[in-house]
């Protein structure tokens, strides 16, 4: 190989040599999505439908309630072959943006975790909606006596922590990661 391709080469290769894409992979994503396929099993074989257990009283709850709709219950009224198209679609499509989003990260950081965490919470509500009738399985009840936060489950909580690490990214990254003001 001559020493103009050999240069070429290195300039091209990410700082670490490879990209971090199974890694991130491999220990956030899919243990992740095991997780939340494995709570979601368990609730929902020892409890009954809207079943509540309180975990510290007056504040979280475990209760088992079926969601047909997106997060906060969006679209649960629509007709269910329109809601499951659209659901479906949507999904699908932000799991592959995400795929294709975290092959590109060079390295380990707020924003590659962040896609890793919003890869996994997509799949598993993914997979509650291939697998249980098109409904996710939803079951942490967080509430202040009766004011009550949406029941969740924990796919929709790493797409949470997901987003609010991206937008921490945004708002607090460092100056060399910021574009420059002319």
């Amino acid at each position: 190989m001559s020493a103009e391709v050999a240069v070429a080469a290195e300039e091209s290769a990410p700082p670490s040599g490879r990209r971090p894409f199974w890694r991130l992979l491999f220990f956030i994503t899919i243990p992740i999505v095991v997780l939340d396929q494995v709570t979601k099993l368990i609730v929902s074989s020892q409890m009954d439908l809207y079943e509540s257990i309180t975990l510290i009283p007056n504040y979280l709850d475990i209760t088992f309630t079926r969601n047909p709709g997106a997060a906060f219950s969006m679209f649960a009224t629509m007709p269910p072959w329109m809601r499951v198209g659209v659901l479906i679609t949507f999904i699908a499509a932000a799991i592959v943006v995400l795929f294709v989003l975290l092959a590109q990260c060079e390295r380990i950081d707020l924003t590659s975790i962040a896609f890793a965490l919003i890869l996994a919470g997509a799949a598993g509500n993914l997979i509650d909606r291939l697998t249980r009738g098109f409904e996710v399985i939803d079951f942490i009840r967080a509430h202040y006596y009766d004011l009550n936060w949406p029941v969740f489950n924990v796919a929709d909580s790493a797409i949470s922590v997901g987003v609010a690490l991206i937008v921490l990214g945004v708002l607090f990254g460092s100056s060399a990661e910021k574009p420059q003001k002319s």
